[in-house]
């Protein structure tokens, strides 16, 4: 999956896979998540928020199931 990279304190790259509705989320650390069954609203609230990194956990770290890759 393609990710773009962001201005975040914690976060380095988010992609998005509509067809299958999978955030990938790739931390300053080097690892990298996928999040399932993550609806387009969320995704695109999550690249509008004014700190991505709040709003990632705040409303999808533990909120859906994700694999680390």
């Amino acid at each position: 999956m393609e990710r773009t990279p962001i201005n975040s304190s914690n976060l380095l790259s988010i992609g998005y896979q509509a067809d299958t509705n999978t955030l990938e989320v790739e931390f300053k650390g080097g690892a990298v998540y996928q999040y399932f069954d993550v609806p387009l609203a969320i995704y695109e609230e999550l690249i509008n928020a004014v700190s991505l990194g709040v709003y990632f956990a705040a409303n999808i770290r533990e909120n859906y199931d994700f694999e680390k890759l």
